[in-house]
């Protein structure tokens, strides 16, 4: 019973991601020059016990229904697969002394903020680097799309991170 009820939670999220990505957020557009990927909060804020395997299917999964929204032909799902390919990474590397709790979630309010902010910048810097690269395909305009990558980090970090401490539960771990 606990599968389904951690099934169905999963797939309401990621429903509530898209939903407001392609209905509100997608919308928001700094000076032609950044962009805010907010459907990212949903693969970021997995819990961190989530399976690699399954990681890479949400993350494929996620990135081919963008795709889809937004006729890209593949480079929100490479973008977002990299990135559940490289947060374990990124997890391993910010490891805390005493390792992760089996019900350790990605939370500012459990982690702290220099994790929480050390974690975010990684992975969105390296997901933007990838999706405008792919996007141009090729160095032509490298300094637009370095601008690109900068201000849309800055936006989509700023977001996402408005969201941990709206949405997510203040309650502490007593460690």
């Amino acid at each position: 019973m606990r599968g389904a009820s951690v099934l169905l939670i999963t797939v309401l999220r990621f429903a509530f991601y898209v939903a407001l990505h392609v209905l509100v957020v997608s919308k928001l557009v700094l000076f032609d020059l950044g962009w805010c990927f907010f459907y990212l909060g949903f693969l970021l804020f997995l819990p961190i016990s989530t399976p690699i395997v399954v990681q890479l299917l949400l993350g494929f999964v996620l990135g081919f229904t963008m795709d889809l929204f937004y006729d890209t032909g593949g480079v929100h799902a490479a973008a977002a697969v990299l990135l559940t390919y490289l947060r374990p990474w990124v997890l391993r590397l910010l490891t805390p002394r005493d390792g992760y709790d089996a019900t350790d979630s990605v939370n500012i309010h459990q982690m702290g903020w220099q994790w929480f902010m050390v974690y975010l910048s990684l992975l969105v810097v390296l997901h933007h680097t990838a999706f405008f690269l792919l996007e141009l395909g090729s160095l032509r305009s490298i300094g637009l799309t370095l601008g690109k990558i900068v201000v849309s980090s800055l936006f989509t970090g700023l977001t996402l991170l408005i969201v941990q401490l709206v949405f997510f539960p203040s309650r502490r771990r007593g460690r």
